[in-house]
């Protein structure tokens, strides 16, 4: 399978900007898709972007023009650029890989959190 682990979380203004890294380690069957997703208490962990290996793309409304998603599939590492964040984006943000089969489920890394102070 697939090691996760999530860097980069902080601190920041509104307004400010954070850079999420993701590191894979393992079988890169299971990271064919990669995304970033995110949870605050209380809710249901969602989908902020994902990318699959050969670059394709999907964002969130609440992501689209402020993030980023990009990978290195050289080096196993996957990137999430936050721009112009605001406080609703104060959250434990994970990492998630998976495969093009159904039947495997996501790998999740250990989430590093991110605040928006207003």
């Amino acid at each position: 399978q697939v090691q996760l682990v999530e860097s980069g979380g902080g601190l920041v203004q509104a307004g400010g900007s954070l850079r999420l890294s993701c590191t894979a380690t393992g079988n890169p069957f299971y990271t064919v898709i990669m995304g970033w997703h995110r949870q605050t208490p209380g809710k249901q962990r969602e989908l902020v972007a994902m990318i699959f290996n050969d670059g394709t793309t999907t964002y969130a409304d609440s992501a689209k023009g402020r993030f980023i998603i990009s990978r290195d599939n050289a080096k196993d590492l996957m990137y999430l650029q936050m721009n112009s964040l605001k406080p609703e984006d104060t959250a434990v943000y994970y990492c998630m890989a998976r495969s093009l089969a159904t039947s495997d489920s996501p790998i999740w890394g250990q989430g590093t959190r991110v605040t928006v102070s207003s």
